[in-house]
């Protein structure tokens, strides 16, 4: 491994870890706010986005996968949301077992509120990084995730021109 190479290696774990840092202070914030201000928490921000995104609503595996988790992760919250009248349960037709869950008008509601005041955080907890810089670091990490990849994460190899050459034409 050249010395080049190297450097190259040592830069993008420190970027690396920079992400991490940065995402691990931004979510321990909101988390934070979340609690305190809205006596609420970001995995329940989390499924009613989902649920927001999915007005005809989800079956409870299409919540997880969406999420990312286990069905015994959004079961918890989605029992405390249908109890507190947020969102609801629905069969679905022709298959017993299945239930849909979709939010509640009252949940639209409170959804709307929570995701207005989460993007006033999050532009807060940012302010400091200029609109042009946001920009530009949404199109670099564009660069390394792509959503062709079957699971929608990082390249496994390192891309070709024609990958590159897509990803600036996407933010041209």
């Amino acid at each position: 491994m050249s010395s080049t190479t190297t450097t190259a290696s040592k830069e993008r774990l420190r970027v690396w870890l920079k992400l991490l840092k940065t995402a691990r202070h931004i979510e321990k914030e909101l988390r934070e706010r979340f609690r305190t201000e809205l006596d609420s928490t970001l995995p329940r921000f989390d499924v009613m986005s989902a649920l927001d995104r999915a007005p005809e609503g989800l079956k409870m595996h299409e919540l997880s996968s969406a999420l990312r988790v286990s069905n015994g992760n959004v079961t918890g919250i989605v029992d405390r949301l249908v109890a507190n009248g947020l969102a609801e349960r629905r069969a679905v037709p022709g298959d017993r077992r299945a239930q849909m869950v979709l939010l509640t008008p009252f949940g639209v509601d409170t959804f709307a509120e929570h995701a207005r005041v989460h993007e006033l955080w999050v532009d807060e907890l940012l302010s400091d990084l200029p609109p042009s810089d946001a920009e530009q670091l949404v199109n670099l990490l564009d660069l390394t995730i792509t959503k062709d990849h079957p699971a929608g994460g990082c390249r496994s190899a390192r891309g070709t021109s024609q990958d590159r050459d897509r990803s600036n034409r996407r933010t041209a």
